[in-house]
């Protein structure tokens, strides 16, 4: 056996407690007030940048699929009607 630490404990030990309903709802409020919201204008920036890297992507793909569809009929009808 390796001495691995990836499974802890024996199966002999008790489950851990669990963590009562409003302890949980309190430690959720508490991690949300930690996360920093973006600006307006940081949200715009990032609204406008991942739009433009999808229709490039989209573009691409597209370009891509058009020529492979070419070649592929070209190949499988012979060539002339390209």
């Amino acid at each position: 056996m390796s001495d691995s630490k990836a499974v802890g404990g024996s199966r002999d030990s008790k489950a851990p407690k669990r963590t009562s309903l409003p302890t949980f709802y309190r430690q959720v409020v508490a991690e949300l007030r930690k996360v920093v919201y973006p600006t307006q204008e940081q949200l715009i920036t990032y609204f406008i940048v991942v739009m433009t890297f999808v229709i490039v992507m989209m573009a691409l793909i597209a370009a891509l699929d058009l020529g492979l569809g070419k070649l592929a009929f070209a190949v499988f009808t012979g060539g002339d009607d390209i």
